[in-house]
């Protein structure tokens, strides 16, 4: 391992500078191609957006039928139980009056 230098001459300060910048370059290139491959989800993100609109509205359509067949599915579990009720009072009249 080389022992740290106490001072830096100007051409060895000018080498140092001269890496620097162009470490930073390179950065600057890879920072560019990062946000062009950002644009580029982000078009195709604005065009699974508009797709999933469309199956937002979808589904809400399909909600909606979910739900009015919820409703009347307990409308007619409620009519059938009303039903049964009346026949079992039915039944139970007829046999309370044969007695």
């Amino acid at each position: 391992m080389e022992a740290v230098r106490e001072c830096w001459t100007d051409e060895r300060l000018d080498n140092f500078r001269e890496r620097v910048e162009e470490r930073f370059d390179a950065v600057d290139r890879q920072l560019r191609e990062v946000d062009r491959r950002f644009d580029e989800v982000d078009r195709k993100f604005d065009i699974v957006d508009a797709r999933l609109t469309r199956i937002d509205v979808r589904l809400e359509r399909i909600d909606d039928r979910f739900d009015s067949m919820q409703r009347t599915m307990v409308h007619g579990v409620i009519a059938i139980s009303a039903a049964m009720v009346a026949g079992f009072a039915g039944v139970m009249g007829l046999l309370a009056t044969q007695v």
